[in-house]
């Protein structure tokens, strides 16, 4: 008596490969429409963050940070939320974490005004540190101080710089906020592990590296 065998018709081979082939294809749009999300969060850091100093003027007539009467303007700004000097710079380094810092204090105080979403509790730096879309630390300052900024950058009057974002994220925020190019302009990159007083590279097929993480500082 013979034994029946069985098993996959080539029919039921091809199903099955064209049900894979549509589950890869999901997961690869999936995963691109993911990417493509963070990078619109991480343009809209670098346009929301000069409205907060416009909201600011306009409601106290002062820069947020350097305001000389933000204990007066805003009640909920209490020690050690601050006043700053009033001299019409943001003093201190983009990523400071030294509660006196201007720099710090602007966003204590654009939150205090609820001009930004965030903590306010000074106290707690891991809390109330500023993040972008992909976790990295977000920041402003002025450029008319001499602060650490990418050499090379055009001239203006303060610099948003973000960290941590991958190097196929920073040409793409260069492709939609700049000229496209990571070393001109008025948005630059530099690798995280490089200081930012230095020169943004040339732009080439190996930079920014996708695979590394970066700083994007862009001058307004």
């Amino acid at each position: 008596m013979k034994s029946q065998q069985s098993g996959f018709t080539l029919v039921e081979i091809a199903i099955v490969l064209v049900i894979i082939g549509l589950l890869l294809g999901g997961i690869l749009k999936g995963q691109e429409l993911i990417n493509s999300a963070k990078v619109k969060n991480l343009a809209n850091d670098y346009r929301v963050i000069p409205t907060y100093i416009y909201g600011f003027q306009d409601k106290f007539k002062q820069l947020p940070g350097d305001d000389s009467a933000a204990l007066t303007h805003m009640a909920g700004c209490t020690a050690p939320c601050a006043n700053g000097n009033g001299n019409g710079i943001i003093n201190g380094n983009w990523d400071s974490t030294t509660v006196a810092d201007e720099t710090v204090q602007f966003w204590a105080h654009v939150r205090h005004a609820n001009l930004a979403a965030g903590s306010t509790d000074l106290g707690n730096m891991g809390e109330f540190e500023p993040r972008n879309a992909v976790g990295g630390r977000i920041g402003i300052s002025s450029l008319s101080t001499g602060q650490p900024h990418i050499t090379g950058m055009p001239g203006g009057s303060y610099q948003i710089c973000s960290k941590a974002i991958l190097g196929k994220f920073a040409r793409q925020l260069d492709v939609q906020m700049d000229d496209g190019n990571t070393a001109t302009g008025s948005m630059r990159t530099v690798l995280d592990t490089v200081a930012i007083g230095t020169a943004a590279p040339a732009m080439t097929a190996t930079f920014p590296d996708e695979s590394l993480t970066h700083t994007v500082c862009m001058v307004f």
